[in-house]
């Protein structure tokens, strides 16, 4: 198995500055491509990406030890640990979150979940604002694909205030006209490709990025300073629909 490991430290961590907000230990695995990685408030330490999927268990914790022996950083100097919640794939959503819990249990860290659709809302907004897209009000469609027709999706303000929850959407003409009937919508995510077929509209937008890094940094820092962590104990993926076979 194959993958890269990314740095930008200018020292190694021995010892928490006085003016560390947080270190996060990051964990995404929710899609095809999967990485780990070690921030110090808007500062990236160390990240190891992974684009085999089906590796993605085996490549976590090799990741992780990969960084922290690779650059000096002790597990035991995080503050918290970050993992996608889902919506993703099934099985990668229980390999994230289980070696995130894992990790949290031993190390006695807090554990920080993250949505993906608020993740995918988060990257649409950064996109639009250094593409200095004008729009007075606008909503973004974050999307995950789900088989044929079908996304998990929701939508945000420009606020990322949710105003449709995270949901299984079948999606058709007349769904998406009516979601652009109050103004621009931007979509985001894996379930994009599929959209652009379906409506040709000025209001219609579609973004062809994902999430990266910056956005993981951006949400977790503020569920850090609002301590909203997940139950160790009680926490699952969301999943949104039961796993089923091909």
């Amino acid at each position: 198995m194959q993958f890269l490991v990314f740095l930008s430290l200018d020292q190694p961590i021995f010892a928490k500055q006085s003016n560390t907000l947080a270190i996060l230990l990051h964990i995404d695995t929710a899609g095809e491509k999967a990485f780990v990685a070690i921030t110090n408030n808007n500062k990236v330490l160390a990240i190891a990406e992974n684009s085999i999927s089906n590796t993605h268990a085996q490549f976590v914790q090799e990741a992780i030890a990969t960084i922290c022996s690779t650059h000096c950083i002790s597990l035991t100097n995080i503050d918290a640990i970050v993992v996608t919640m889902g919506p993703g794939s099934y099985t990668g959503l229980r390999v994230g979150l289980s070696s995130a819990k894992g990790i949290a249990y031993a190390l006695k860290k807090p554990l920080i979940g993250l949505s993906t659709l608020s993740l995918l809302a988060n990257a649409a907004i950064r996109t639009i604002a250094i593409n200095k897209e004008e729009a007075s009000q606008f909503e973004i469609f974050a999307m995950i694909d789900a088989r044929r027709m079908e996304v998990f999706g929701a939508i945000f303000d420009q606020n990322q205030k949710i105003i449709l929850n995270e949901q299984a959407i079948i999606l058709d003409t007349a769904y998406l006209e009516h979601c652009i009937a109050k103004g621009p919508v931007y979509c985001i995510g894996s379930g994009v490709t599929k959209t652009k077929d379906l409506l040709a509209n000025s209001k219609l937008h579609f973004i062809d990025s994902h999430y990266e890094i910056q956005d993981f940094i951006a949400l977790a820092i503020e569920k850090y300073k609002n301590l909203s962590f997940e139950n160790l104990a009680y926490s699952s993926p969301n999943y949104i629909k039961d796993f089923y076979m091909k």
